[in-house]
């Protein structure tokens, strides 16, 4: 029977943010912790949505940042915030939408918006600015929606 309460080596992990464990734009390792020990004492429980930040993690992965403000994604376009790996558009004046740059076809990065279009420069994809579906070229599934909120000029992760 596992103790618990044994005396154990002190372990150092590698700090542990939620955009580590979900990876950016679906592609990254997912990291995870097991304890030797289960059953219901002390911690755990019910699951918790990506929008959800407990006391200790307000701003600790950047989501309360802003990545963009409003009067940089202009309307009818989009910007690319490639540090975020997030397209933003404006399809009309004070909607906005946000989709992952990774292109569905094969995982490019989508690189511009023109014309209303979110253009994918590996294969020609395009896709629409309004609800990230292809348009145009060889991808076949819509990019995959990211969750923002505006908060007066701000935008930002939800």
């Amino acid at each position: 029977m596992c103790d618990c309460r044994a005396a154990r080596p002190e372990t150092v992990l590698p700090e542990v943010t939620r955009r580590s464990v979900f990876g950016v734009a679906g592609g990254g390792a997912v990291v995870g912790v097991v304890t030797a020990c289960g059953g219901s004492e002390g911690g755990g429980g019910g699951g918790g949505g990506y929008d959800e930040q407990g006391p200790d993690d307000t701003d600790q992965d950047g989501l309360d940042a802003p990545i963009a403000t409003t009067d940089e994604i202009p309307v009818g376009e989009g910007a690319i915030l490639s540090e975020h790996e997030v397209v933003v558009t404006q399809p009309e004046e004070g909607t906005f939408r946000a989709f992952s740059t990774a292109c569905t076809h094969e995982g490019c990065p989508v690189d511009q918006v023109v014309d209303g279009q979110i253009q994918c420069p590996c294969h020609g994809s395009r896709f629409s600015i309004e609800d990230g579906s292809p348009t145009e070229g060889p991808a076949q599934s819509p990019l995959e929606e990211v969750r923002i909120r505006v908060d007066g000029d701000s935008i930002l992760l939800a």
